[in-house]
């Protein structure tokens, strides 16, 4: 056995290397770096920042092949960065998630977050997406009916479940709705789902509901459709006469009240399949439908800010030149549609979203968390931004301590990561890119390719490092880890490698060309890397589609690709029988073009993975004594080739911690 003095090294900030992980200030922290046996004399912690001489680690334990040496310090009252220096034949060499090297990155430093709490059903919990108007249709009696309404010059109308998405698709409706998941439940059941992520359920006139006109209420849309206004729907082209059905039909006490508690009851559901609910709050702007804006003259009240000056709403919003004489508005990213809301301007507006904030995590509906729509955006400044989540935590953790706060988010989001404003992310930098551009060669909306990414396996491990860096380790297995969802294309649609939009090349493009095989590999690697594997409604089924709208496509209830359902029923199964997949250390063990290997450990468990994308098998020699496996036998627990994958038993010898394997071409084995 070869042991490399410099590769024995690793510490991270899981539980196998922090005591207690998750401190408060004030507690007594053990934290420990493990080396080479007999090989290392002279260890010091640094905690960056901090005056004062660094802090040298004594050994604390050995085994077959390893030292451990440990520092004890008193954790902080707020979040600290720290590093080692480690003393290797008179070289002084730094380590940190960056590993060892002979100058220090403080970008990597280790994280240590006394008083951050995430909860802990959310820590590799295995997630399920749901655009709800493309998943189930399982109560035709609440359907949007052919020219109910008009919304942005289009037409509200329903159109047939298969049919295709149209370049401007926003008010083409399936009939998908909150009977529709629970009358598959036991279906996500099934599957080993854990938690139910859906996109916006409130009052709104698109599919999407990204533009929310009532966030007190369901749309009954989505719910139930009780009273229909008691006379036929006239279709003459008079906008108001559409206008005036719809507000009936959404505006209805009685169709409110009856599809928030059809949503109580659907929360109870899911809690009764041991499952759990998170629902999207779109709180940067509302949509210009909203009583606050009421631009369409849609509510009888007549004081929304957009025809009055007087409104009492005039302040939610903010206006382009003199406020006195202008209806012109700020949209979100200038989408008329999406008014930006001006919490600045309004302490009355910010008490109401703290109010909705904790309102639908409370009883009778008791949603389980919150994922916050481009939550960097709201407000105008950092500063408030900063202070507004703070509060919007404090209001949500005192209503439900259990609720789990989720925030879309591109770039750094370390500095909300504090503990005191979101748990987690939608985790795009360190997971959906890095293995989209490993795999496939282009960007996650399909729209760029760069064919130097694709099995660039340094590339790979350079982001992966660089990105994961940023998070806390609570945030880091809580992140939402997906390969696609309603904003980019679906990731069978990359594996063809090609660029394309539903307007530019058409839906069928978005089907040719695509590799299953490469599919699978990135559902292997969903499933054992650290986070929370969330799965978009039909990955697992075989949907294909570029970018939005085409990501939408409905969920192909008998036609859905069995093998590829049943490979990530399989892997959910391998993520929550091997704990160590949710909770425990990761590192990569060899990298070379095409191909990725790495191992998941803990005391008690040990998995190694391995994903080879290149056209040709692949014969390697894994380190697995970095894991402290020398001699002994791994069971292949599967294997993903041609299409297909297979559970056959096959025992993998390991002599002198080398692991000798083969790795078929575009295919994954897990060995455990």
């Amino acid at each position: 056995m070869t042991i490399t003095a410099k590769e024995a090294i690793f510490s991270d900030e899981t539980r196998q290397y922090v005591v207690p992980y998750d401190p408060l200030p004030g507690d007594n922290v053990n934290i420990s770096i493990r080396t080479a046996k007999d090989n290392i004399n002279t260890v010091y912690m640094h905690i960056q920042d901090q005056a004062g001489p660094p802090i040298a680690m004594r050994k604390t334990g050995t085994d077959a092949i390893f030292d451990y040496f440990t520092a004890a310090i008193i954790a902080p009252d707020s979040h600290i960065r720290y590093y080692f220096t480690i003393v290797h034949e008179a070289e002084t060499l730094y380590y940190n998630k960056n590993g060892l090297k002979a100058t220090l990155d403080p970008e990597y430093n280790f994280r240590l977050a006394p008083g951050t709490f995430v909860p802990e059903w959310a820590k590799g919990a295995v997630m399920y997406q749901i655009f709800v108007d493309r998943f189930k249709n399982g109560d035709p009696t609440n359907d949007v009916v052919p020219h109910e309404y008009t919304y942005l010059g289009l037409t509200a109308k329903p159109a047939p479940w298969d049919s295709d998405a149209q370049p401007l698709d926003v008010c083409n409706f399936r009939g998908g709705d909150l009977r529709g998941i629970m009358q598959k439940m036991g279906y996500l059941q099934s599957l080993g789902i854990e938690v139910i992520y859906l996109t916006p359920i409130f009052v709104s006139p698109s599919n999407h509901k990204y533009d929310i006109q009532d966030y007190d209420n369901i749309d009954p849309h989505f719910g139930v459709i009780v009273d229909d206004g008691g006379e036929a729907l006239r279709f003459e082209r008079v906008h108001n006469r559409y206008a005036t059905k719809y507000r009936h039909r959404i505006t209805s006490k009685a169709n409110l009240e009856a599809s928030n508690n059809l949503f109580a009851e659907f929360i109870e559901t899911a809690h009764r399949h041991g499952m759990r609910v998170i629902i999207d709050g779109v709180f940067n702007h509302c949509g210009c439908f909203h009583r606050w804006m009421d631009k369409e003259g849609f509510y009888h009240a007549h004081d929304g800010a957009y025809n009055n000056l007087d409104s009492p709403y005039r302040d939610y919003f903010l206006w382009k030149g003199d406020n006195a004489d202008t209806n012109t508005y700020h949209g979100w990213w200038d989408n008329a549609n999406h008014p930006k809301l001006n919490f600045e301007g309004s302490p009355q507006l910010c008490e109401y979203i703290l109010s909705i904030a904790a309102k639908w995590v409370s009883p009778p509906y008791n949603a389980d968390g919150w994922r916050l729509d481009v939550a960097a955006d709201l407000g105008l400044s950092e500063d408030f931004n900063h202070q507004y989540w703070r509060k919007f935590r404090t209001v949500v953790k005192a209503a439900n301590p259990e609720a789990l706060i989720l925030a879309e988010h591109y770039g750094d989001p370390s500095p909300w990561l504090n503990g005191h404003e979101w748990d987690s992310i939608m985790n795009y930098d360190a997971f959906m890119e890095p293995i989209t551009w490993f795999l496939t060669g282009v960007s996650k909306h399909s729209e760029e390719s760069r064919p130097c990414l694709k099995n660039n396996a340094a590339a790979f491990e350079n982001a992966m490092r660089y990105h994961m860096a940023k998070l806390n380790i609570h945030a880091l297995e809580s992140a939402m880890n997906q390969l696609s969802n309603h904003d980019h294309s679906r990731f069978m649609t990359r594996t063809n490698s090609a660029t394309g939009r539903l307007h530019t090349v058409g839906p069928r493009a978005a089907d040719e060309g695509i590799n299953r095989s490469i599919m699978m590999e990135a559902v292997v690697f969903q499933m054992t890397w650290p986070g929370a594997p969330t799965v978009y409604y039909g990955d697992e089924a075989g949907l294909t589609g570029w970018t939005d709208p085409d990501n939408r496509r409905p969920f192909p209830w008998g036609y859905e690709d069995t093998t590829l359902t049943e490979l990530h029923r399989v892997m959910i199964g391998l993520r929550r029988a091997y704990p160590v997949l949710k909770t425990g250390c990761v590192d990569f063990l060899w990298m070379h073009h095409g191909f990725i290997s790495y191992g998941r450990w803990d005391a008690r468990q040990k998995v190694i993975i391995a994903i080879n994308n290149n056209a040709m098998p692949k014969e390697v020699v894994l380190p697995v004594w970095k894991f402290g496996i020398i001699e002994g036998q791994l069971m292949q627990l599967i294997v993903t080739c041609d299409d297909n994958f297979h559970r056959d038993v096959v025992w993998h010898h390991v002599a002198a911690g080398e692991l000798k394997l083969t790795v078929p071409g575009y295919g994954a084995i897990v060995l455990g």
